[in-house]
């Protein structure tokens, strides 16, 4: 096959043009990042999330040599800052911290919402806020054994609180009702501060939800701790055993926080903000400062941080149907 050399030419910019895209790739990751970043957290400033997002930032800033910038985006049960990082282009200059409320359950109870885990790139895992059954320390019972043998005695007479119809602590409740085959009412609050404050006063038997709002209680031995909902005993409450040491098998129920980005952002750069991040969930000052809000800091690949997500979504799809919830 002949070419005139006006067709040769056009051939040589192709090919050029195209070695030169390949080239730009790692190239990107070389000169990454070259301004601020956005760390998008989908809920109000002050509580968990935003302080893990600004933790993480802040050290982010030092090691990028670039500002990251905490936007919070409140609204829908987290779906508005979700939906916003989902939409943001993706180049690497915009990052969201992820939780269950968002990514995993809602996903699974407003079928319009305008996002799927396909939207999103994982970055890395970085903290679990281990759940904790909790009861009022004058319901007569020492065990998860015992409040089983409880329930069962009085079927439906021992109410349980949550943050609301649809919540994480609301799911962790059902869970445990599931498994440990008894009947409790449910008892839903506008947040999960309410709900503890009701079981405070004695109006709930018991609640099962993130350590870090139920911490400084048990410590100061206004709430019983009887388990706690990760497979292991958590680090930060050693002498409480594990669900499924106390007595339900197959239980687990934790809040998961990752950063993620847009899909479609260059590998190279997820593949720098996860060395960067985990380095900072890896150092003793921010597990300490974690540990102190009752976190545990992780760190880990996209790949497994992405089969997190992709389990949880499935765990939490079941139980809401088994149970049919609704939102009206």
């Amino acid at each position: 096959m002949c070419f005139d050399n006006k067709r040769r030419g056009e051939i040589c910019r192709i090919c050029l043009a195209a070695l030169a895209a390949t080239a730009t790739l790692p190239a990107m990751a070389q000169t990454y990042p070259v301004k601020p970043i956005r760390f998008i957290v989908p809920f109000a400033p002050g509580g968990g999330t935003d302080l893990i997002a600004r933790a993480i930032g802040q050290r982010l800033t030092d090691a990028l040599g670039q500002p990251v910038v905490v936007d919070n985006r409140a609204g829908a049960g987290g779906v508005i800052g979700a939906d916003l990082a989902a939409k943001a282009a993706p180049d690497g200059y915009t990052m969201v911290l992820g939780s269950p409320g968002p990514l995993t359950i809602n996903p699974n109870l407003r079928p319009s919402i305008p996002y799927s885990l396909k939207n999103f790139a994982p970055i890395t895992l970085a903290t679990i806020s281990p759940f904790v059954l909790v009861v009022n320390p004058t319901l007569p019972v020492a065990s998860v054994k015992d409040l089983i043998a409880l329930a069962r005695s009085k079927p439906g007479t021992l109410n349980f609180g949550s943050g609301g119809n649809g919540s994480v602590a609301h799911l962790a409740g059902e869970q445990f009702k599931a498994l440990a085959g008894v009947q409790m009412t449910h008892v839903p609050y506008k947040g999960s501060s309410p709900s503890i404050i009701a079981l405070l006063g004695g109006q709930l038997q018991l609640v099962i939800d993130n350590l870090p709002v139920l911490l400084l209680h048990i410590r100061a031995g206004r709430l019983k701790a009887l388990a706690v909902g990760i497979k292991r005993r958590s680090m930060l409450l050693p002498e409480v055993p594990a669900m499924i040491e106390a007595g339900v098998p197959g239980y687990e129920a934790s809040t998961a926080f990752g950063v993620l980005a847009p899909a479609g952002v260059p590998r190279e750069i997820i593949a720098r903000l996860n060395r960067e991040i985990v380095t900072i969930l890896q150092s003793s000052d921010i597990k300490e400062r974690f540990a102190a809000l009752g976190l545990e800091a992780v760190g880990g690949t996209p790949d497994e941080y992405a089969e997190h997500l992709r389990a949880e979504l499935a765990q939490h799809g079941k139980l809401i149907k088994a149970i049919g919830l609704k939102l009206e």
